[in-house]
């Protein structure tokens, strides 16, 4: 199967599906452990991760698999070969999803030749499926995503932002001094993009986040219309294991309102 044959429609099945039968059924009624970097897993992640990856491969088998349950070496010999593969997250959000928070989400990208080229993010509990395709659009249970050109000032805004791995003197600074209204962090990286998407907030701030994490929601949030870079001002999505920074926001307004706040001391 040629990868401009497969349909997002497919993906999303294979999605939702699995999160009906692995994720719903457990939520507040799972146990977790630790792993070694200090984050949580419960058996939902596994039954997910390997749910997904036998539909994936019964889909399109010449398309590698990698997923956030994998260990970092298998991870990186799969981004090294080049090929297509597909980036999973299972249950993106699973310290809330063992803890009884509904936000949580399954995240699925297909990377190929260096770029993101579909997405699909599935919020279980609301029943929402985000999906994109590169240079296509981007749909909320398949209606079209559209970002609009008017958005409040900075100083009305709502911004989501993850306090915890920002720089020190940056996050005391937003403490202290905040250019926005009012600000969110709710736990799923992958549904954050998404929500922004859907204008649940206007601006975005992220200081390290994994490629799983990322992939599939910053692009259904580019091509809703977002705007988004790096907090060095590169692109976003990098073709590697290296953790990204995000700096969002709904408009090319805000988003040059929110970069020179946080680029000027």
């Amino acid at each position: 199967m040629e990868i401009e044959s497969i349909a997002l429609s497919s993906l999303e099945d294979i999605v939702t599906s699995a999160a009906s039968r692995e994720l719903v059924p457990r939520f507040r009624h799972v146990s977790h452990s630790y792993k070694r970097d200090g984050s949580i897993l419960t058996e939902a992640d596994l039954a997910m991760q390997t749910s997904i990856a036998a539909s994936l491969q019964q889909l399109a088998p010449e398309v590698a698999f990698l997923g956030e349950e994998m260990s970092a070496a298998e991870q990186q010999a799969l981004l090294l070969s080049g090929e297509p593969v597909w980036c999973l997250d299972p249950l993106d959000g699973t310290r809330n999803f063992a803890s009884g928070i509904p936000y949580f989400s399954v995240s699925l990208a297909l990377l190929c030749d260096g770029q993101v080229e579909m997405a699909v993010v599935y919020d279980p509990l609301r029943e929402e499926c985000f999906s994109a395709k590169r240079g296509a659009g981007a749909w909320l249970n398949r209606q079209p995503l559209q970002l609009p050109d008017a958005a409040p000032e900075i100083s009305q805004a709502t911004a989501i932002v993850d306090f915890k791995r920002l720089d020190k003197a940056l996050a005391t600074r937003l403490a202290i001094e905040p250019p926005y209204s009012s600000q969110r962090s709710f736990g799923s990286v992958a549904l954050d993009w998404c929500w922004l998407a859907a204008a649940r907030g206007q601006l975005y701030l992220h200081g390290r986040s994994n490629l799983w994490d990322y992939a599939a929601g910053h692009l259904v949030f580019t091509e809703a219309g977002g705007f988004a870079s790096s907090l060095d001002g590169a692109p976003v999505f990098n073709w590697s294991l290296e953790p990204r920074s995000s700096v969002g926001a709904i408009n090319a307004a805000l988003f040059e309102a929110w970069t020179t706040w946080l680029f000027t001391e």
